[in-house]
């Protein structure tokens, strides 16, 4: 029997949760059947054309394996420099601007409550992670990478980060954990200790791993519609499928399937981690029913998939954790809510307060 083998039959066993785990099975299964016969992926939706820039930003480039990265910083209205929240984006990273500048103003209250926010910029289907080597399809090249084409169609980077992550390997825990963190302590005076990081579907999953191997510097991480049980069946093909969507990753270069470090990625299996640093944990999904907002579209549709999907591994993890005896999470789960920002904003302006008391 192998290690996730034996997780998932603890688990379920200790429980005695007959009902709960065919509860998620069914999900899993429902969201799958949802995705798999319309084409879409777990990549999220596109986000707008027209970048929402706000000037209350700053670039700052920071040097690393990957070459310089653009990060955006927008400094606390009190001007402390010991509360720092970092924001991670979805698959659909674009190389200009932050999905969190483009598509909310989340950053505007987040620095009302005395925090600085530092939103690193580029990265599509990275999962902030250190991969094995370049994203290549046997040494040829990655299918539909483009240096004009926009991230957010799915046609690889656009002009001047074409080729990161492809004719290089991404390091981006590295960057997150070591380049960065250095940078804006050396250069800003930023606290390097005890910062926040959220994030939302891949980068709601990368949140969690980056506080769960690195609590000095992040004692607080939130998830909204995060992957949170990528070591599911089904989990990793259905994230091959939306990488290769998302600009022309190939998965076997981020990690090998099933061995320890695609283990190591999968919150559900590091949970104890999470339990043992007492790091405290906001984590979200909705329920993949739509608002009369939300309209009825093609769009909509995948949206409420993606969502399903996000909520069965997000529910999954939620067990681990009671299995645990963990108490240091607050999950919320609204009646009503598809992957797409508005609801990854309203998500971060309810764990404001929660994590403004929890950082510094």
């Amino acid at each position: 029997m192998n290690e996730r083998s034996k997780l998932m039959r603890g688990v379920f066993g200790r429980l005695n949760t007959r009902r709960a785990g065919s509860w998620l099975k069914r999900s899993a299964l429902v969201s799958m059947a949802i995705l798999l016969p319309l084409g879409v992926s777990v990549a999220g939706p596109a986000g707008p054309a027209a970048a929402a820039f706000n000037p209350d930003g700053f670039d700052f480039w920071v040097d690393s394996e990957m070459g310089p990265i653009k990060n955006r910083v927008f400094r606390a209205a009190d001007g402390n420099t010991s509360r720092v929240v970092y924001a991670l984006d979805g698959m659909r990273a674009r190389p200009d601007l932050s999905g969190w500048e483009v598509d909310t103003e989340v950053v505007r209250e987040l620095t009302k409550w005395n925090m600085n926010v530092v939103m690193p910029v580029g990265g599509p289907s990275s999962f902030y992670a250190d991969w094995n080597g370049p994203s290549n399809f046997f040494g040829l090249g990655s299918a539909g990478s483009s240096s004009t084409g926009s991230a957010n169609s799915g046609s690889g980077l656009l002009s001047g980060s074409a080729g990161m992550g492809k004719t290089n390997t991404y390091k981006w825990e590295t960057f997150l954990t070591q380049n960065l963190r250095n940078a804006l302590r050396d250069r800003l005076g930023f606290n390097p200790n005890g910062n926040a990081v959220f994030g939302l579907s891949m980068g709601g999953s990368a949140a969690l791993t980056l506080a769960a191997y690195h609590p000095d510097q992040f004692r607080y991480a939130g998830s909204y519609s995060g992957y949170l049980n990528i070591s599911a069946p089904g989990m990793r093909e259905a994230l091959r499928v939306a990488m290769l969507d998302a600009g022309g990753f190939n998965i076997d270069a981020m990690a090998p399937p099933w061995g320890p470090q695609w283990l190591r990625m999968d919150p559900f299996v590091f949970a104890p981690r999470l339990k043992a640093n007492n790091t405290r944990l906001w984590v979200s999904a909705g329920s993949g029913l739509p608002s009369g907002a939300d309209g009825l579209s093609f769009n909509t549709v995948n949206a409420m998939g993606l969502e399903a999907l996000a909520l069965a591994n997000t529910r999954a993890f939620q067990v681990r954790m009671a299995t645990l005896g963990a108490t240091n999470a607050t999950y919320d789960f609204p009646a009503v809510g598809v992957h797409n920002w508005t609801y990854w904003a309203d998500e971060v302006y309810r764990m404001i307060p929660d994590m403004s008391a929890n950082i510094g």
